[in-house]
């Protein structure tokens, strides 16, 4: 045989080196599944198909639905989103979108947002947490909630995923009890109007009850979930038919689902009416704003934001492909975010178009180019489009305001109070990090701390309850519940129970108090750890003719207007320190410039008319002699000396 040459030896091994790495690129990245990519078909799709169930251990078949099992000798269980949906739709990228992904660290988590405020008015606790980096909030862990406990308080308006399924090894005999409260794809993409998010057995309730496996089979409007896992113990095994008929025995009920019978054919699949584009009545359970004003505070009083009223709706600005990675639409978000549409998705995007291309994208979605006729341009430099645009019209001062997440609203039993904790106030005019004012809510954390290194971080909040819970127990609570008038010494006397934690603190209204080695109590203003947290706010959208200025400058420029001289009240449970902060405050101005900047305003109208004045004399003047040297060239044209 002739000898193999050299270089058909090298080649053949590239070849081979080749066909390796593409099978391995294919064993890393698994095929796309039906739902993940479109086909370009505007067209409604039609969702009828079969729902699975979790089975009882991983890696076994899942379970399909059947309405018609005995129950005697099988369990009927609520079907799985993420076996249901994942059948055609991969899961696991969507749970890697912007609703989902807080507790990857990881995560470019962008320009602050809303965090989840947990609030005790007794202890004197109001505290922001978020799983998310932002400065200024805390991880639940560090305030002692556990993943399942947070998902608890807090998944009443969530989309599930997330902290709801992550392995909790504290708690493995729980989460087993309960479930893992999954993505609910049908809280956003269910076209049923009985889907029921709010209602007194719906998503939110369920949550509650600890029912996390049944939320979405519950709030879906194919089934009705009774009972609680809250109320079974830790050796409760909801997949044991004879466990189960035990349970049902008791007082307390396990939780149990039926579903309609008329949802499923006689293929026993059912007819889900998916909509592709999210209906903004969806957005509005989570993304709710209640804004208290001196009289109104009915929804029906209020206008909607004017982007909706003009017939758009939340997914036109804020777009996600199958990664759910959500536009927020703020400027600079493309530093974040993947998302194609980021740079035509902010106010300015929008109606002027990306300046990054040559394709003329300004006026998307119909909207106006604005002139702004008149305005100086150093408003561009130093204000968002927000800030004249966005929120209620500001007043005297800022408005109280309720959230969704933060006052439960939408969900049952809500305390309708306006003074309600936790306490927010809308809009509050201050600098952001790129040095442009915007109109932010607000909120003043309160809560028990210990010093750890130069940084304080909140005591466990289980330790607080026991620890200082008695000290408080005979303070009468308002029946609005807002704060208890706490004094100087209820602070004393919590800083001295705590003693055991460290060198505890109390953070509340801006002050850090904290015991001196004598064991007097001492304050000190303005700390870091004791500074209003706020989060830009967006909407509602006001049109043009309603935009701070459209009357006059004074409009933000008055000795009294509240873009720089409103009051912001400091909310605290300690009665004495409730003073109030100018706007001006948070705006990186020194208040006299603003002040004397504002003062000269009263004098613009007068200024102007002497202006004009003293330039119509100047132009009489300079007429009179441009006459007479008019005068002097004719006579000299015409031989005259």
């Amino acid at each position: 045989m002739r000898p193999l040459k050299k270089g058909w030896i090298i080649r053949g091994a590239l070849c081979v080196l080749t066909l390796c790495l593409v099978a391995r690129a294919g064993e890393s990245e698994p095929p796309k599944l039906l739902g993940d990519e479109s086909d370009g078909s505007r067209a409604h799709p039609i969702h009828r198909i079969e729902l699975f169930a979790e089975p009882s251990e991983a890696g076994k078949e899942p379970i399909k639905v059947d309405p018609n099992i005995n129950p005697e000798e099988e369990v009927l269980l609520p079907f799985s989103t993420r076996l249901t949906c994942g059948e055609c739709h991969s899961y696991g990228i969507i749970s890697s979108g912007w609703h989902f992904n807080a507790v990857d660290p990881n995560i470019e988590h962008g320009r602050p947002g809303q965090p989840w405020l947990y609030v005790d008015a007794r202890t004197g606790t109001q505290i922001p947490l978020s799983y998310r980096s932002w400065p200024g909030t805390y991880k639940p862990a560090k305030f002692g909630l556990s993943d399942h406990e947070f998902t608890k308080i807090f998944g009443r308006q969530m989309p599930g995923g997330g902290p709801g399924e992550i392995d909790d090894p504290d708690e493995v005999m729980r989460q087993y009890v309960t479930g893992k409260l999954e993505i609910n794809c049908l809280a956003c993409h269910n076209g049923d109007p009985r889907q029921d998010q709010g209602g007194t057995n719906g998503y939110a309730v369920q949550v509650s009850r600890g029912n996390f496996r049944w939320a979405a089979a519950a709030s879906s409007g194919l089934a009705t979930v009774t009972g609680s896992a809250n109320d079974m113990d830790d050796m409760y095994d909801p997949y044991d038919p004879f466990s189960v008929e035990s349970a049902q025995s008791g007082k307390k009920k396990p939780p149990m689902i039926t579903y309609h019978k008329n949802v499923f054919d006689y293929e026993n699949t059912a007819f889900l009416n998916i909509h592709r584009e999210v209906p903004s009545q969806r957005c509005y359970f989570c993304h709710s704003n209640l804004y208290i004003g001196e009289e109104h505070t009915e929804k029906w009083a209020c206008d909607e934001d004017i982007h909706m009223k003009a017939g758009m709706t939340c997914v036109d600005c804020h777009r996600n492909g199958i990664a759910h990675n959500i536009n927020r639409g703020y400027p600079g978000e493309e530093k974040t975010s993947s998302n194609k549409l980021i740079a035509t998705s902010s106010c300015e995007g929008c109606h002027l178009g990306d300046k990054s291309t040559s394709d003329p994208t300004g006026g998307r979605l119909g909207a106006p180019v604005p002139e702004h006729r008149g305005l100086p341009a150093v408003h561009f430099e130093r204000l968002t489009c927000t800030a004249c645009h966005s929120g209620p019209w500001p007043k005297t001062e800022p408005h109280v305001t309720k959230t969704s997440i933060a006052h439960r609203l939408g969900t049952p039993n809500v305390n309708k109070d306006p003074k309600m904790l936790p306490h927010i106030a809308t809009p509050v005019f201050a600098k952001q990090e790129d040095g442009k004012i915007a109109p932010h809510k607000l909120v003043w954390p309160a809560f028990w701390g210990v010093f750890e290194g130069e940084q304080v971080e909140p005591i466990d909040f289980d330790t607080v309850k026991k620890v200082i819970g008695d000290l408080f127990e005979k303070e009468e609570l308002p029946f609005s519940g807002d704060w208890p008038d706490y004094t100087a010494e209820h602070i004393e006397k919590g800083l001295t129970a705590l003693k055991s934690a460290g060198k505890a603190v109390y953070v509340g209204g801006g002050k850090l108090y904290s015991l001196d080695d004598s064991g007097k109590l001492s304050e000190q203003a303005d700390h870091p750890a004791a500074k209003p947290y706020m989060w830009a706010i967006g909407h509602e959208v006001r049109p043009a003719a309603q935009a701070l200025g459209i009357r006059y400058c004074t409009d933000c420029h008055g000795t009294d207007a509240p873009f720089f001289f409103g009051d912001v009240t400091i909310d605290t449970p300690v009665a004495a320190d409730r003073q109030a902060k100018k706007m001006v405050d948070f705006q990186d101005i020194s208040p006299s410039y603003a002040w004397a900047f504002a003062f000269s305003f009263v004098f613009r109208p007068m200024m102007k008319m002497v202006v004009l004045g003293a330039s119509a004399v100047m132009a009489l003047v300079l007429l009179f002699y441009a006459l007479k040297a008019l005068g002097c060239v004719v006579k000299v044209l015409g031989g005259k000396d």
